[in-house]
C-alpha cells in the first residue's frame, strides 16, 4: 500500500493543482478514491451522468458523497438523455459505440482539457483490452492536449481489491451482491455471461471497452 500511495503522492505533486479521478462509483474506483483522499481530500472527483445509471448506483454514489464529503463534478453530455433520444432514437440499442461517444467520451474529454494529471481505478486484469496497462501512461484528447494518466491498481487482482474494502470497512455497490461484476449504464450491463471475463456483460458482448480509454498513447 505504501508504494500506492507514494505514487499518488508524487503525481499529485506533479498536477500542481491540476489532478483530477474519473469514478463510477465500482469496486475498483472507491478504493482508489480512500486512497486519494488520504493525500488530497478534496480532488476533484469527476462524474459521467449518461442519464442510464442504474438507480442503485445514484444512490450509492450520494451515500459516499455526504459521508466522505466528496468534491463531485458531475459531467454531461450538451443534450439531456430524453432531447438525445427525441432527436436521435435510442442509440444505445441502434449504435451502441455513437451513444458512448455522445453521452460519455466527449463530455469526459472536454473536461479532462482543465487538468494535468488523471487518475483511474483501470487493472490489467479487468479486460484483455488492458492488460498492458501501466500505472502511469500519456493520454493524448483529440484536441491534442496531454495529460498523465495514472492508475494506481493497474497490477491489482479482484481480490486484492475486495480485501482492501473490507479491510477498511468501505460498504460497495449493491449490484455486486445480485451477480454484477462491470458496471455501466443500465441498458447496457448484465451480470457477466462468460464466467472468465467480468466484461462479458458490457453491451451484450458485442465490445468491451465504451471509447474513452482507447485513446490515450502510452508512454
Amino acid at each position: 500500500m505504501l508504494s500506492e500511495l507514494s505514487l499518488i503522492r508524487g503525481e499529485l505533486a506533479q498536477g500542481s493543482g491540476r489532478s483530477c479521478f474519473t469514478c463510477s462509483f465500482q469496486a475498483e474506483d472507491v478504493v482508489v478514491l480512500h486512497l486519494l483522499r488520504q493525500v488530497q481530500a478534496d480532488i476533484p472527483v469527476l462524474f459521467l451522468d449518461t442519464g442510464y445509471h442504474f438507480p442503485g448506483i445514484l444512490e450509492y454514489r450520494d451515500r459516499l458523497v455526504d459521508s466522505w464529503r466528496i468534491n463531485l463534478v458531475s459531467i454531461s453530455a450538451d443534450l439531456s438523455r430524453e432531447q438525445r433520444e427525441q432527436r436521435f432514437g435510442p442509440l444505445h440499442v441502434i449504435d451502441p459505440s455513437e451513444c458512448c461517444r455522445m453521452r460519455k467520451v466527449e463530455p469526459l474529454f472536454r473536461a479532462l482539457r482543465d487538468y494535468a494529471v488523471w487518475f483511474t481505478g483501470l487493472r490489467r486484469e479487468q479486460s484483455p483490452t488492458r492488460a498492458r496497462l501501466e500505472w502511469v501512461e500519456t493520454a493524448r484528447l483529440s484536441d491534442g492536449h496531454c495529460l498523465r494518466k495514472v492508475s494506481p491498481l493497474a497490477m491489482w487482482h479482484r481480490k486484492e481489491v475486495w480485501s482492501y474494502l473490507r479491510a477498511n470497512e468501505i460498504p460497495h455497490a449493491p449490484l455486486y451482491d445480485e451477480g454484477y461484476e462491470s458496471i455501466g449504464c443500465a441498458p447496457c450491463t448484465t451480470p457477466p455471461t462468460d464466467p472468465g471475463n467480468v466484461r462479458s456483460g458490457r453491451w451484450g458482448g458485442a465490445k468491451l471497452e465504451c471509447g474513452i480509454h482507447l485513446c490515450g498513447e502510452p508512454k
